[in-house]
């Protein structure tokens, strides 16, 4: 049978058959699977203990798992640096300290820009470091350690372990008017050890590294960093209550994501960990680590990593902060 000539030329072009309806591609809700989160420190130390209590919560409010990875070295760079070169669709994140910010400023070189390589989410809580002092010493209150420090001057050494207890006892020994050594320690707990032993007259160490030692009798903690009392240690003391008044420090934790990330993947971990940190039987656990429970979004989260970035390289300067071996 003849086709007709319109029939023909429309089987010829392709036009005989229907056309087939354009692929939708649509983006996966997020989140879609379990979230990487990598923890830059030991297993067992006060970040690791913090981001183990948000995981669970998180886990309720997200409705998707979070691994945590310990990645440890480099106080803190290591585990950093892998996240700063994950792929930034919001499955790998990474909760630090202020160490992240104050590293460049104690190391010979960082390969990475805390600011710049990563995307602010959420600082997730402040916490006081602490002023401890060997029973040996006979020092029971700060103006007693003060006044030790210029009755014997060059006598009188305090031990770090990072960059941010750098700070702090050389801070104090600045404003207090002291000439102090600093011992550095590869960790909070061979620190407190010697203070224990007496081979150490003073300490700094965080709240949650101090807490096995709050009732020892041969240590006394004499004060905490942060502008006003940590409710752990009611009884005891800020710096700037006990003599200087124009001492404050805290410590932090805070989550970050790769640089690129998606803003709405951050409002929306933000939120969710808003949310989680809310439950009560999760409250109770951070309050009871020390957590403020006074979190930052992105946005001024984002503000407090510069305004840091910029207090530690003028720190550096001064001479506050001792380089790392």
């Amino acid at each position: 049978m003849m086709l007709s000539r319109r029939t023909a030329l429309m089987a010829g072009i392709g036009l005989a058959a229907p056309l087939a309806a354009p692929r939708v591609v649509r983006a996966q809700p997020w989140p879609g699977r379990a979230i990487r989160v990598t923890v830059p420190y030991s297993p067992g130390g006060g970040t690791d203990v913090f981001t183990r209590v948000l995981a669970e919560g998180l886990h309720g409010v997200l409705g998707q798992s979070l691994i945590i990875e310990n990645r440890i070295g480099a106080n803190g760079v290591v585990g950093s640096q892998a996240v700063s070169r994950a792929e930034p669709d919001g499955y790998n994140l990474a909760v630090v300290t202020n160490t992240h910010t104050m590293n460049r400023y104690a190391m010979p070189s960082v390969p990475f820009d805390a600011v710049a390589d990563f995307t602010p989410i959420t600082l997730l809580s402040r916490f006081p470091m602490v002023l401890a002092v060997s029973g040996t010493t006979g020092v029971r209150d700060l103006p007693g350690l003060i006044a030790y420090g210029k009755a014997n001057p060059g006598r009188l050494s305090f031990g770090s372990s990072e960059a941010a207890t750098s700070y702090a006892g050389n801070e104090f020994a600045r404003q207090a008017g002291l000439k102090m050594e600093e011992i550095a320690y590869r960790g909070g707990a061979p620190l407190m050890n010697d203070v224990v032993a007496g081979n150490l007259p003073v300490g700094w160490t965080s709240i949650l590294s101090a807490g096995p030692y709050f009732t020892n009798e041969r240590v006394r903690i004499l004060a905490v960093t942060t502008r006003d009392r940590s409710a752990l240690l009611p009884d005891v003391p800020s710096v700037r209550e006990a003599g200087l008044p124009d001492y404050e420090f805290a410590g932090w934790y805070g989550m970050l994501g790769p640089a690129g990330l998606s803003p709405q993947i951050a409002e929306t971990m933000n939120a969710a960990i808003v949310k989680a940190m809310a439950i009560p039987q999760y409250e109770t656990r951070f309050r009871e680590l020390g957590a403020d429970m006074k979190t930052l979004g992105p946005r001024d989260f984002a503000a407090h990593l510069r305004a840091e970035n910029s207090r530690w390289n003028e720190a550096a300067k001064a001479g506050l902060i001792k380089p790392l071996q």
